[in-house]
């Protein structure tokens, strides 16, 4: 049926070529079936070359492309499982970076803090020793004035009875001891 077509369609192709009106004249009958013989021949010809072409793609299916797809695949998922492993080290390790720079952030918070608790606690402990030493200064001044008070004191009285005294004898060295007062008694 299709070798049917085949001549059909050759020998309209040969009508056009050949450029005779006349199709029916018997050279170009001859011609047309000489040249349908010879396309016939290579059509023919040409079978065993297209089912051998046929098994070749079929046998370059099963034997290589199959193996190589499959080959290609398996690469694929590995390597795509490498990068996914890749990818997860470097989540964990971003991660483990994290709780580190977070520990220390808070180390070094808490070193801040204890250096502030101890500077306070410095500070404090030598507010107290001021206040102590200001108290033991004041007592030591309040006590000094009482005792110069004191002394003062002291002083003065003995100063009075000296000043008595030595009144008296001034008054004794320059005045005659009829002309006193005391004599006048």
């Amino acid at each position: 049926m299709l070798e049917l077509g085949v001549l059909i369609t050759t020998q309209k192709a040969a009508a056009v070529l050949s450029g005779s009106k006349d199709s029916g004249s018997p050279t170009a009958c001859s011609n047309m079936d000489e040249i349908l013989n010879q396309l016939g021949g290579l059509v023919l010809g040409s079978v065993p070359t297209v089912v051998l072409f046929l098994l070749l793609v079929i046998a370059y299916g099963l034997l290589v492309r199959r193996p190589l797809d499959r080959v290609l695949a398996e690469r694929r998922a590995r390597t795509t499982g490498a990068v996914e492993l890749a990818r997860e080290a470097i989540s964990a390790a971003e991660a483990k970076t994290a709780a580190y720079e977070d520990r220390l952030r808070k180390a070094k918070t808490e070193i801040y803090n204890a250096r502030e608790k101890r500077l306070k606690l410095w500070l404090a402990e030598r507010d107290q020793a001021l206040v102590e030493a200001r108290s033991v200064t004041t007592e030591k001044v309040q006590a000094a004035k009482v005792e110069i008070d004191q002394s003062m004191s002291v002083a003065r009285r003995q100063l009075e009875e000296m000043s008595d005294e030595l009144s008296d004898q001034i008054m004794r060295a320059v005045m005659p001891a009829e002309a006193r007062p005391e004599a006048a008694q």
